[in-house]
């Protein structure tokens, strides 16, 4: 007897109809699709809304949303901000190339992510955007990332489930780029070139840089490397 992988639209309606909970204002739907109960505002990664109901409206970031520093570093970088603010009253669903999401609480403590890695956050996380020391020029997927603190609920996405490696003092971990989510706020990562590792690591399509964490802290990594994306500014 085989199993019949069909199924009644009955059935089918049933098995993927949202889960409507009551509480945090961030919910998984999915391991892949996160539900975002909007009252008032929260911020997403641009583009991962996917539906919505409601009275809500989208936003990019704008060029001097958050301070001068902010704007400054979106001009020295000749980069628009990853992120989009949605506020009103609603629900929004948010999903990313169906990557896994994990939803963090913030109790006052601070995170680095990887800007391509950070799904959404409530409006009372305070975030600061960095370009990471020594990497001007690198296309998008290792350029910035965004520091996270303060309260409140943060999702990240990872491609599979992510693994969290500890760094100590005297054992730095060495990571790629496009496979770093996240990492502790103490630590501040280097990036170095190494060519004897470009048939390792990466693509093999010239140098191999590397992120090195040193220190005591943490680092995610996640078991996918990230393509790089490539903005055109012309």
């Amino acid at each position: 007897m085989t199993n019949d992988p069909t199924h009644t639209l009955r059935d089918f309606l049933a098995k993927t109809a949202e889960r409507d909970n009551p509480g945090d204002v961030f919910e998984l739907e999915s391991s892949k699709m996160l539900e975002v109960k909007v009252n008032g505002r929260i911020w997403s990664k641009l583009g991962a809304m996917v539906a919505y109901k409601g009275n809500l409206s989208f936003k990019r970031e704008g060029m001097l949303e958050g301070g001068v520093m902010k704007a400054l570093m979106r001009a020295v970088s000749q980069e628009m901000s990853p992120l989009a603010k949605i506020e009103g009253n609603g629900v929004c669903y948010l999903a990313d190339q169906g990557k896994e999401i994990t939803i963090l609480r913030l109790e006052g403590d601070a995170l680095n992510v990887n800007g391509n890695d950070l799904l959404a956050f409530e409006d009372s996380v305070r975030y600061d955007i960095t370009m990471m020391r020594r990497i001007a020029g690198m296309a998008a997927g290792g350029l910035f990332s965004v520091r996270v603190q303060g309260h409140g609920m943060v999702a990240i996405l990872s491609h599979g489930h992510p693994l969290t490696l500890p760094v100590r003092p005297g054992q730095p971990v060495f990571t790629d780029p496009n496979a770093t989510v996240a990492w502790s706020a103490n630590l501040t990562p280097e990036l170095r070139m190494d060519t004897s590792f470009k048939a390792l690591f990466g693509r093999g399509g010239g140098e191999t840089f590397q992120m090195v964490f040193q220190g005591e802290g943490f680092v995610v990594v996640q078991p996918y490397e990230e393509k790089p994306e490539i903005t055109n500014h012309s």
